[in-house]
């Protein structure tokens, strides 16, 4: 090889380290600003429902931010922002770290991929149950003449504390992505080993 060819070849290197470099300086911004606003949403709806509960002795489970919109009214409400920061924070996490997995032994990385697994098809299900229940009482509110989607709730789990459908279906629905996700990334580092 030639002088050229490899001072040529050093300087892609260098170039490509430099754009890794950059690449995860991005996802380790995404991850803390996206870790941010879900600190902020989260407290939010703790600090407004906690105060609901003292005036009124009940709470709906995420009510409070399947009402509010942000930043000005017409808006998106904050059960979507803390459903696409969630997923979004964890792709980064993902994108930080994801080299680590393969460092995991093949027997915890198994024990991983089962409780992965398990997880995404409990918030499939769980995503699915809410979607119909909440596409049902829509439909009976129509029926009605009443319509106001972000009020609908279900008291499951437990009476006493029912959930808002909203809600619900989203945070179900980021939890599916989330260990779909997470399942595929486990998987492919077993991939890679081989």
């Amino acid at each position: 090889m030639t002088p050229c060819l490899i001072a040529l070849q050093s300087m892609d290197n260098l170039h490509y380290q430099k754009g890794k470099i950059r690449a995860r300086i991005v996802f380790v911004i995404g991850f803390y600003c996206c870790a941010a606003i879900m600190l902020s949403i989260t407290s939010y709806g703790i600090f407004i429902s906690a105060g609901e509960y003292m005036k009124t002795r009940k709470i709906v489970i995420g009510e409070v931010l399947a009402n509010t919109e942000f930043p000005f009214r017409g808006f998106a409400k904050l059960v979507t922002y803390l459903m696409i920061v969630s997923v979004l924070c964890w792709y980064c996490v993902t994108k930080i770290a994801g080299e680590k997995v393969r460092t995991i032994p093949k027997l915890v990385k198994s024990f991983l991929l089962l409780i992965v697994l398990a997880v995404a098809v409990i918030a499939l299900y769980e995503f699915v149950y809410n979607f119909i229940i909440w596409s049902s009482l829509i439909t009976e509110s129509v029926v009605r003449g009443v319509l106001n989607l972000d009020r609908l709730n279900v008291p499951y789990p437990n009476r006493e504390v029912p959930w808002n459908l909203v809600f619900a279906t989203k945070m179900t629905l980021a939890a599916f992505l989330i260990a779909s996700h997470a399942f595929y990334v486990i998987s492919k580092s077993d991939k890679r080993q081989k």
